[in-house]
């Protein structure tokens, strides 16, 4: 486990792991534990993006586990304009003991990874968001007692939110359904690649125009905004071809009396997501804000510690 680029590089075992390391390392702070694993070493937080949770969960995870973290601004960086990638990657690792980097291209944090002589963390790309997925698996396991066997929905573009809780579904022996309109949907080589693994894992994978049929019985109902960072010009167009994918009452009451609905936020309320929903009693979306400090702090220390460690209440 060198890097953390994407859930759909992680083997099972992987993924249980840094889901069981974020549980511990949950519970070790609510006792104040766990405060000295990272001790004197500095995290570089490379930036091309706006962000809130991302940039503010990973500052607060390093504090908390004993570390630094370092902000880097799109200006101060200029990754891949100013200086190359590659480049900037053999530079930081000379500073730092790790970088995490949120990125419009996935190629960038392959290649910061390529060229890194520490552990590279993707903060999100436009091909995956793993951090996120791994704060939905714990969120999930949290109210409904695991991700195994449970029928988990995500409605609106299969992009990389999507494809992060396609895998980590997968890996987890859920059952999960993507409801996207025709010519939105996952690329059909994740979808292949993701099916093996929940084969293996007892899960299932399937993809339907239909979101009534996908929340049908569903315990989670997932949506996230239809029109990402860079997309701002077709949000119009989105809002038109994505209107019968929002999450409302209707959708809700499809699925199980219990179900959870979650949202990986900012939330365009009134769009994806109704505010009657995000706000009602099934709504879990600021227990998963909280839980992207919590699974964030395990890939720290998985990666930043490198050994096996010990969490001491203290």
């Amino acid at each position: 486990m060198t890097h953390f680029l994407a859930i759909g590089d992680l083997t099972a075992a992987q993924f249980q792991r840094y889901l069981a390391t974020a549980r511990k390392l949950k519970a070790a702070a609510k006792k104040r534990g766990a405060r000295a694993l990272l001790k004197n070493q500095t995290l570089g937080m490379i930036f091309q993006k706006p962000s809130l949770r991302t940039r503010v969960s990973f500052d607060i995870a390093m504090l908390e586990l004993g570390g630094h973290a370092l902000y880097l601004s799109p200006n101060e960086i200029g990754l891949g304009q100013r200086e190359s990638v590659a480049d900037v990657a053999r530079v930081l690792s000379r500073y730092v003991n790790g970088l995490m980097a949120r990125v419009f291209a996935h190629a960038h944090v392959e290649e910061l990874a390529r060229y890194s002589r520490v552990p590279v963390i993707n903060g999100l790309s436009d091909w995956e968001h793993p951090c996120q997925a791994l704060a939905d698996a714990l969120t999930i396991v949290e109210h409904l007692g695991k991700l195994k066997g449970k029928r988990v929905a995500y409605f609106g573009d299969g992009n990389n939110v999507a494809r992060s809780l396609l895998f980590a579904g997968a890996l987890g022996g859920a059952h999960f359904v993507c409801a996207s309109p025709r010519g939105y949907q996952l690329d059909a080589a994740s979808v292949e690649k993701a099916g093996a693994r929940a084969k293996a894992s007892g899960g299932s994978i399937s993809l339907t125009e239909d979101p009534h049929a996908a929340a049908r019985d569903a315990d989670v109902l997932y949506t996230d905004a239809w029109a990402s960072m860079g997309q701002e010009d077709q949000a119009a167009e989105r809002a038109k071809i994505f209107s019968a994918y929002q999450v409302n009452g209707a959708l809700v009451a499809r699925a199980q009396p219990r179900a959870i609905v979650m949202h990986c936020l900012p939330a365009h309320r009134g769009l994806e997501i109704a505010d009657a929903v995000m706000d009602g009693k099934q709504s879990v979306v600021f227990d998963q804000a909280e839980n992207r400090l919590h699974a964030q702090k395990a890939i720290l220390v998985e990666l930043m510690v490198g050994k096996k460690f010990v969490i001491r209440n203290s």
